[in-house]
């Protein structure tokens, strides 16, 4: 099985750390797999103008340098630590509303996605370029912070178009989306490394980035609570994950002792 985080962020959008940094710090823990997944906003609101004036968001003139230092850290990636290394962006339409607000994961992109477009059209940008949709934290998150409900409002509507929704984010884990019998992942929306406690994915299926997207669109993963000890050396709890924090049994929740 292959331990991965898929949501994190590096400086090139609103998290601290750089994108070496992030390798290095997540491939000396043993991860299997990682995705970089930094904002991507829209460019005709103001609170996507605020986002790029303040350099929290990748624009089209910082997407191609972007790719490029993926392109060699997924390479030092492999060759230092065996871990994938997958480019991916978070498409963020901000607003002043929760339930107009929405965040999508891209895995496996490869070209510029304007966030400019409608949902439906953002999803069908990334999967024509074979990538996978995400929808990240898609309910409240348990936090004092903006929350992005406009996915899950349309769950029924959208559903169709996206391969996974967001179950475990950081150390919450979301009952309602659980239970709603949607493809589902467990990431950690990492911006720092304080942030590193919480659920994570669990892969079956062999090391290379296509299996690893491939057992998310056939949901052929379970989810573990990870911790790190005081001493900084990360362990995989060790503890019956049949129940979820609520003490509902999911049978994609995978006993790890």
């Amino acid at each position: 099985m292959i331990l991965s985080d898929l949501h994190i962020h590096s400086n090139f959008s609103d998290g601290k750390h750089s994108i070496p940094e992030i390798v290095d710090f997540y491939g000396s823990r043993g991860f299997g797999a990682i995705a970089i997944t930094d904002h991507l906003c829209e460019s005709n609101t103001m609170l996507g103008k605020a986002a790029a004036y303040l350099e929290r968001t990748l624009t089209e003139a910082t997407f191609p340098l972007y790719l490029e230092i993926l392109k060699t850290e997924k390479q030092r990636a492999w060759d230092r630590y065996r871990m994938i290394l997958i480019t991916g962006i978070e498409v963020t339409k901000n607003s002043l509303s929760d339930h107009r607000s929405s965040h999508i994961i891209g895995l496996g992109v490869t070209d510029w996605v304007n966030a400019d477009q409608s949902i439906e059209q953002i999803l069908h940008s990334i999967r024509n370029q074979g990538a996978l949709t995400i929808a990240a934290h898609p309910v409240s998150t348990r936090k004092v912070e903006k929350q992005t409900l406009h996915l899950w409002d349309r769950r029924e509507e959208l559903a169709p178009l996206f391969d996974a929704w967001e179950v475990g984010s950081g150390p919450h884990f979301f009952d309602e989306v659980a239970r709603s019998g949607l493809p589902m992942i467990a990431t950690t929306d990492l911006h720092r490394f304080s942030q590193m406690n919480g659920w994570k994915s669990l892969h079956h299926s062999e090391k290379s980035e296509a299996a690893i997207l491939d057992s998310i669109r056939k949901q052929e993963v379970s989810f573990q609570l990870y911790q790190e000890t005081k001493d900084a050396i990360p362990f995989p709890l060790a503890l019956d994950l049949f129940s979820d924090p609520y003490g509902n049994r999911h049978p994609n929740l995978a006993s790890t002792a």
